[in-house]
């Protein structure tokens, strides 16, 4: 019986102190979306919104060459740049 007082008085002010927590940061949501609903509509569509596709590298007949590869040709050939 003394183990379920003890449990009764430590579980009672953490759920009540959780509860409450999740309470004022609920209310600081709903204020927050009521401020500003086009920015909360933006938010939901940036949050489901496809990530952009990884780049590739171009092909090695690709007109633009790397800054250090042009360097390095400039070199070879005796001219500066």
């Amino acid at each position: 019986m003394a183990f379920f007082q003890f449990l009764f008085i430590v579980l009672v002010p953490l759920v009540l102190v959780g509860g409450g927590l999740v309470t004022i940061f609920a209310l600081g949501a709903l204020l927050d979306a009521l401020d500003d609903p086009e920015e909360l509509k933006q938010r939901i569509e940036r949050a489901f919104r496809r990530p952009p596709k990884a780049a590739k590298r171009p092909d090695p007949d690709h007109y633009y060459r790397p800054y250090w590869e042009s360097q390095k040709e400039s070199k070879v050939e005796g001219s500066t740049l």
